[in-house]
């Protein structure tokens, strides 16, 4: 993982997803599909540059959060704008279309 995607948790995420456009991977250590998302997070934050933050909360780690969104099967992103939640996806994504969606918001 890339030093552009950052970690969130229970205990930060509201002030993490407070301001501007931030998208959330919500995934495991064990889910495969999980771990085929890590080089297009990658890839998709040095595309959005500091128009977009790229965030991930480990599922396990962090079981609030996931519940509140309803979260049912990982990977699963969640794109807020300034707090509110925009826009969902749910399992692999490449980062080109990620980016095409995102730009949607800015």
């Amino acid at each position: 993982m890339s030093a552009n995607v950052y970690i969130t948790s229970d205990a930060n995420f509201d002030r993490d997803i407070a301001a501007g456009l931030v998208l959330v991977d919500f995934w495991a250590e064990w889910c495969g599909p999980c771990r085929t998302m890590i080089p297009e997070l990658d890839k998709l934050a040095v595309k959005m540059g500091e128009t977009a933050k790229i965030m991930k909360m480990n599922v396990d780690e962090n079981p609030m959060v996931p519940q509140k969104f309803r979260i049912m099967s990982i990977p699963t992103m969640i794109l807020f704008k300034d707090g509110q939640p925009v826009e969902k996806f749910v399992w692999v994504r490449l980062a080109d279309d990620l980016q095409k969606e995102l730009s949607k918001y800015l």
